[in-house]
């Protein structure tokens, strides 16, 4: 019997304690916070909590400041890639765009430096666009998209803008061929500026060289000299800067001297031509035509007449 009461005194009491429990710590809170704000002594208590309870809290946070800092920084990250790569494409685009302005501002300046040498040049004239190139590097020969319907004719004199190219070979109806002055098959009379001496200037083979071979040693030429057409045959007109000369040399003994001449224009760089109509040139083509076809009428004829003899 003594024993089931202490049983049954002991449950009461753990059935107790949790309510007793509650009420003492409610009413110590009550105690402590009135004492507190009545004359704040427990401040150097809660520093004290505060500092002792830091570095748990640093601790629980540590996992999600880590896990927010690797979030921002792979966004970050991502964003930095996608923004360099749009940077680099826009580059390349810009690059290539400025690459097209300045092919561009190349051409513009071709065209101006041929309208410039256009007004400066008395004769009519067109230009004229290049459609092809001979390969072969003996052969300095072109193809221009003017034919005999815009009035090209052979030996129709071509310049750049800075001077005589060639001349046309073979006219057709959509195209022409032709010569450059530094084809080996290519000759053109020259004049000295400084001297009026006038001379032929043969093509060598080479774009950038011409060369003098009938000047005999006694001739007044050197280096530097300027030379320009001379008009003789009537096929380049006069006045039209060919090339300067480069070299002169001779040799004892030698009857002719050994000079070369540096082409005017810029043979390497040819895209368009301007093609001069002289009137002079014109007509003695017409009149070489008229020659042509009249001894071949009279070749022909003397045949015919002989067999009916």
């Amino acid at each position: 019997m003594v024993s089931s009461s202490a049983d049954s005194e002991a449950r009461s009491y753990r059935n107790a304690s949790p309510g007793l429990a509650f009420f003492l710590t409610a009413t110590l809170s009550l105690v402590l916070m009135f004492v507190d704000h009545r004359g704040d002594y427990l401040g150097q208590i809660r520093t004290w909590l505060s500092a002792a309870i830091y570095p748990l809290q640093v601790a629980i946070n540590s996992p999600a400041a880590g896990l927010h800092w690797m979030q921002d920084n792979l966004a970050l990250r991502s964003t930095l890639i996608d923004d360099n790569a749009a940077l680099r494409k826009q580059a390349l685009i810009q690059a290539a765009q400025l690459q097209r302005m300045a092919a561009l501002q190349a051409e513009n300046q071709r065209f101006r430096a041929l309208l410039d040498s256009r007004s400066r040049i008395p004769d009519r004239m067109t230009v004229a666009e290049i459609l092809a190139v001979d390969m072969d590097p003996l052969r300095h020969r072109i193809v221009l998209n003017k034919g005999s319907p815009q009035g090209t004719y052979a030996g129709q004199v071509l310049l750049d803008a800075t001077g005589v190219v060639g001349q046309i070979m073979r006219d057709q109806i959509y195209t022409s061929e032709a010569i450059l002055i530094t084809d080996p098959d290519h000759a053109i009379p020259v004049e000295v500026v400084r001297n009026g001496m006038r001379t032929i200037a043969v093509g060598t083979g080479a774009l950038d060289q011409l060369s003098l071979p009938f000047l005999t040693r006694n001739a007044d030429v050197k280096a530097g000299d300027l030379l320009v057409t001379s008009g003789l045959g009537g096929r380049f007109p006069a006045g039209y800067p060919v090339g300067t000369i480069t070299a002169v040399d001779g040799s004892e003994g030698d009857a002719f001297l050994e000079v070369t001449a540096k082409p005017a224009a810029n043979l390497d760089r040819l895209h368009e031509v301007l093609l001069v109509f002289s009137p002079e040139a014109e007509a003695q083509t017409q009149a070489e035509a008229e020659a042509g076809s009249d001894t071949e009428s009279e070749s022909g004829a003397r045949p015919a007449a002989e067999a009916t003899q």
